[in-house]
């Protein structure tokens, strides 16, 4: 017995996932290749009743706080509000002085230890940076900020705080004292308090996945639910072209474009970078590096992660793997890019699924994003 975290029930634990097809994997023989629409819409259903995706609306009335140019940019910084919670922050890019309708992509920002900053993970509307965001960007992006490169190729770009991320994270003073441990928000945005912050919001992760569930959901139904919100206000504008959206992103990017691309037929194009892999992965090696927003209870036996993702076919997919990743195996991330690939394979659009290995850690580089932003230009682009 190779060692897992699962010890001695490891193989039990294995077992329970199988070595063939989950029960409601397109590669399952059951499935003929005639019957994939019947396929997409009845798993579809089953992925939604176990995800258990709370209402969070409808299309967002957006009000906008300042417009101005940047670096060759139009820039629109604004809010929304949602049912529940404080008010998401985000922001619009695109090329200056652009006008109709353009390509648009939802831009996800990533995790990344770090729930105090959202959407400035991955743009950028001025030149000061915080020491934190410009070493983040270093780390994981080649030194960019992506979503501004890729509103200079010629699209409209969103991204918006996910739920629990900056201006959706909770408010140490909205818990009780002990479960802050103490903690207090006194010099908003010094560095010692941005790291405090992200420990007690590590901790806090356990917290709020216990009472999501208790609620009856889920964190990725709620991530979902967020997501969809500004989709449709993405799609809403009179600036962008609602049959050419595209979605990606970087690690909880990579999960939350999972979620959306795989259940969102608004999602005409999908990247979904350095979060690709499968169940037994999780179950048997990597839970211990992973949130618990990755988890939807039940799912499984039905159908595999990568499979999620592949409940978009045939739409055009893109999966961009590290092969240095601490977060993944090796060998369960090139069985999730064959299951991916068998899956497109039978639906006969194998042309519309890539998936690339790169050398190196957990990122999304330079050459990574010439290839993703390649293919968001050939797919939707124009």
């Amino acid at each position: 017995m190779e060692p897992n975290m699962l010890g001695a029930y490891g193989p039990w634990a294995a077992s329970l996932l199988g070595e063939g097809p989950a029960r409601l994997s397109f590669r399952n023989p059951d499935f003929a290749p005639a019957g994939l629409e019947p396929w997409r819409l009845g798993t579809r259903r089953r992925v939604a009743e176990l995800m258990m995706e709370p209402d969070a609306g409808g299309v967002p009335r957006a009000e906008i706080q300042h417009r101005f140019e940047y670096d060759g940019l139009d820039v629109e910084h604004l809010h929304w509000e949602l049912p529940y919670g404080p008010p998401t922050e985000a922001v619009v890019l695109k090329p200056a002085g652009a006008t109709g309708r353009l390509p648009a992509v939802l831009a996800l920002h990533d995790h990344g230890g770090n729930k105090y900053f959202g959407w400035k993970k991955v743009a950028q509307i001025g030149d000061e940076l915080h020491p934190i965001m410009r070493a983040h960007r270093d780390e994981y992006y080649g030194g960019l900020s992506w979503a501004n490169e890729l509103a200079r190729r010629g699209f409209v770009v969103l991204v918006h705080d996910a739920f629990a991320f900056a201006s959706r994270r909770i408010r140490l003073a909205d818990v009780p004292e002990r479960i802050r441990d103490g903690l207090e928000e006194v010099r908003p945005e010094s560095e010692e308090e941005i790291r405090a912050y992200n420990r007690f919001a590590g901790q806090h992760e356990s917290i709020m996945a216990k009472s999501l569930f208790c609620a009856g959901t889920t964190w990725p139904g709620v991530f979902l639910a967020e997501d969809r919100r500004a989709l449709a206000y993405l799609a809403s504008r009179e600036d962008v072209d609602p049959d050419r959206i595209g979605c990606g992103g970087l690690s909880g990017g990579g999960l939350r474009t999972v979620y959306l691309a795989g259940t969102d037929d608004r999602i005409a194009c999908a990247c979904c970078v350095g979060m690709m892999s499968t169940w037994r992965d999780y179950a048997l090696d990597k839970s211990f590096t992973h949130t618990w927003m990755i988890y939807i209870p039940g799912l499984p036996p039905d159908l595999d992660y990568p499979e999620i993702l592949g409940l978009r076919v045939p739409r055009p997919t893109l999966v961009q793997y590290d092969e240095e990743d601490s977060l993944f195996t090796l060998p369960e991330m090139k069985r999730a890019d064959t299951m991916l690939a068998e899956v497109f394979d039978k639906a006969g659009s194998g042309d519309r699924y890539r998936g690339t290995f790169y050398p190196g850690p957990h990122k999304f580089d330079r050459p990574m994003q010439d290839e993703a932003f390649g293919w968001f230009d050939r797919w939707i682009g124009g």
